[in-house]
């Protein structure tokens, strides 16, 4: 049973309510305007709000407020247009207006979750699986994280994993951008609203994720903010709880967080305020893997070792892998990437970085198609470079059978030739 309130038009109303009674639902507000539920939410309390999606009805304040309460909304939509405003302000529980309470019911009541195929019950239930999250963190400067962390996912996905790739920088992510994708309504914040009301199941995020398509090296997408100004909606307990669903439901998550790890908001008198980076620290406590991205100059150095040095603090060190991007002989001299591991070595203590190369060339053509290196510049050496890091760290490695000799079977003691 749901506490239900209705914003809807009368003769919607008329025509859901006797069913969404007999269903066993309580109905707390009827023909709301938007002004009368904002005014007297916290009066009636509904867990779920059925509103039409048109602006009069539908605006950023509401989804708001019902977002700080945990308050599911479910939009009706009488045309196209009505449907692309609620998608605008990140709502994707959007449905006809014309739709049935069976329809209806599912979403209501929070959501059947999705068996595997030709099981049901309990019994057929499949084990959690716990996929590994990988968090592409970087310092201020564009190092280069959003390249790394969408090449790596599609790396993953080339070796014939379930991938999904988040975009969790709570100051306006680009991975939607970058792979050519629509991100009028960002699927992350969407997926973090369901969170917070206990709705995310398997079925919703199949909903929810956009596909980036390719030739064996498919993955799923959750889009970034479109704006900066939406961060309250990536809360800590939110982001924690979205990953670990997405993270039951493919192989392997790749994030990319933001740069800050700033924590002059929590000295705050509020302590109940939203964080702005919230969604970062809250990536990082749950990462399996931390891939640190340096750029490979004097400054992006410098940057790196001093964002090094505060991310150790908040993170296992042995579960930080340091890159450093963009490695060339203008920026740093001869023998560049010996100077790279002089640095690290000297004044980090690290021995075990990874390098990529400077290639222009290979990211201009994946930015240009919005494509991955794999698909723009597969024989790059930058891309060489990324599938070589995917199979060293990530990916298990695989028993190499030694095969037999063409005339005869290897005797005991003597080594294949």
């Amino acid at each position: 049973m749901s506490r239900l309130a209705f914003a809807l038009d009368q003769a919607t109303e008329d025509r859901l309510l006797a069913d969404a009674v007999e269903h066993g639902h309580l109905i707390v507000g009827r023909a709301l305007a938007q002004a009368e539920l904002l005014a007297g939410i916290d009066a009636i309390a509904p867990e779920v709000v059925l509103v039409g999606a048109g602006r009069s009805a539908l605006s950023a304040a509401l989804l708001e407020a019902c977002d700080i309460r945990g308050i599911r909304i479910v939009a009706l939509a009488a045309n196209d247009a009505e449907r692309a405003q609620a998608r605008a302000l990140g709502l994707h529980e959007v449905f006809a207006l014309s739709a049935t309470w069976r329809e209806l019911e599912p979403i209501v009541s929070g959501g059947v979750p999705v068996a595997a195929a030709g099981q049901s019950g309990a019994a057929s239930r499949e084990p959690a699986r716990t996929a590994p999250v990988i968090a592409v963190w970087g310092p201020a400067g564009a190092p280069g994280r959003t390249t790394v962390a969408v090449n790596l996912a599609a790396e993953l996905a080339a070796a014939g994993h379930r991938v999904a790739l988040v975009d969790a920088d709570p100051y306006g992510g680009v991975v939607a951008a970058s792979l050519g994708l629509l991100d009028e309504a960002p699927g992350f914040a969407s997926a973090c609203r369901l969170a917070g009301s206990g709705a995310l199941d398997r079925g919703e995020l199949e909903r929810i994720a956009q596909r980036y398509s390719s030739a064996r090296a498919s993955f799923d997408v959750f889009t970034g903010l479109v704006g900066p100004s939406r961060w309250p909606e990536l809360s800590r307990d939110r982001v924690t709880t979205a990953l670990g669903a997405i993270r039951e439901w493919v192989d392997y998550v790749v994030v990319d967080t933001g740069f800050s790890l700033e924590h002059d908001e929590e000295l705050t008198s509020d302590q109940f305020a939203p964080r702005r980076n919230a969604a970062t620290f809250a990536t990082l406590a749950l990462a399996d893997e931390v891939v640190a991205v340096g750029l490979a100059d004097p400054v992006g150095l410098s940057r790196l070792l001093r964002g090094h040095a505060e991310l150790v603090d908040l993170v296992d060190p042995g579960r930080i892998r340091v890159v450093v991007n963009r490695v060339r002989a203008s920026a740093l001299g001869i023998d560049a990437y010996g100077q790279v591991r002089q640095t690290m070595r000297r004044f980090a203590g690290l021995s075990d970085v990874v390098m990529l190369p400077h290639d222009g060339r290979a990211v201009d053509a994946a930015i240009l198609t919005a494509r991955t290196l794999r698909d723009a510049a597969s024989k790059s050496p930058l891309r060489t470079a990324m599938r070589d890091f995917a199979h060293d760290v990530f990916l298990p490695a695989v028993p190499v059978t030694v095969p037999r000799r063409r005339f005869g079977p290897v005797r005991a003691g003597v080594a294949a030739s």
